[in-house]
């Protein structure tokens, strides 16, 4: 028909218009969108969700470590949780809460200050003292939680450890008790609302100079407490190293139920320096001979 059609002056048939090859979707793999039939570009998918996986897989090992490494850098260096295992603290800190202590400051020369709550190693035969040990795990469950908490990932139950919160620091002067039973700091009365209820400020009557570079603590519950007060008869009367603290307690994280944070006790503000007092009481001594207050 097409030299009949030509030739009696018909029209030639228009060619049809070829559809074009569908765009490639946003964000497909280049690989699937250069094929062409649906069964083969099922098998590349497949293919390449398997080398994707293949991938993860591998990278996993390299991931944990990674997070082992971050974990022991922080539990060394910055924040370490440790376990209570005693009533020493109650009712601030209770048996089996958790504490995160920070260890991170004293890197950059921070002192202790008088209320802070410091986790420290046993100077030596006072945890004899301490009651409440958690009870013994078997071998292998021990061994497990001795590496979890080597790495930062379980807290602390190192029996080398106690926690108790910081009367005196070095130059310090600590008294128990005045004419209404409260321990004296450098003369300063403490009203001390964190002590256990029912517990008097102290039992013992005792009257520390505390040497430079070490502390005076005592426990929260006083009645339940192996504190600075039972080793009074030994060197440095009572009082602990300021190098074997660990670190300042800074929040009660576990259980939810009991969170909170670690501020320093409002009385211990308004408790002078014993070189402050004593310079003032010196001024005094030559206003009184009617020397100068100011040489």
């Amino acid at each position: 028909m097409g030299s009949r059609g030509r030739e009696r002056g018909e029209e030639p048939e228009p060619a049809r218009p070829v559809a074009p090859a569908p765009a490639p979707v946003a964000g497909a793999d280049p690989e699937l969108a250069v094929l062409g039939g649906r069964a083969e570009r099922r098998r590349l998918a497949r293919k390449v969700k398997r080398r994707r996986r293949t991938r993860r897989v591998g990278e996993l090992p390299l991931l944990v470590a990674v997070a082992l490494c971050i974990a022991l850098l922080l539990k060394t260096f910055l924040v370490q949780a440790f376990y209570i295992p005693s009533g020493s603290m109650e009712q601030t800190i209770r048996i089996g809460d958790r504490v995160l202590v920070d260890k991170f400051t004293p890197w950059f020369g921070a002192k202790v200050e008088r209320g802070d709550v410091v986790v420290f190693k046993d100077p030596g035969g006072w945890l004899r003292g301490e009651s409440a040990r958690p009870a013994a795990d078997p071998i292998v469950v021990k061994q497990i939680k001795q590496g979890l908490t080597f790495i930062g990932l379980l807290p602390s139950a190192d029996e080398q450890d106690l926690i108790k919160r910081v009367i005196g620091v070095g130059g310090d002067t600590v008294k128990c008790c005045d004419a209404r039973g409260r321990v004296t700091v450098n003369g300063a009365p403490l009203d001390e609302p964190y002590v256990s209820p029912g517990n008097a400020p102290s039992e013992i009557m005792f009257e520390v100079k505390v040497p430079k570079g070490r502390l005076f603590v005592l426990g929260d519950h006083r009645a339940n407490s192996s504190d600075s007060r039972y080793h009074l008869d030994e060197a440095f009367h009572g009082t602990i190293a300021e190098s074997g603290v660990v670190g300042r307690a800074i929040v009660i994280a576990w259980p939810y139920g009991h969170w909170g944070e670690f501020d320093q006790p409002a009385t211990f503000l308004s408790v002078p320096d014993e070189e402050r007092r004593s310079r003032r009481g010196r001024r005094g001594r030559r206003a009184r001979r009617g020397g100068s207050a100011f040489a």
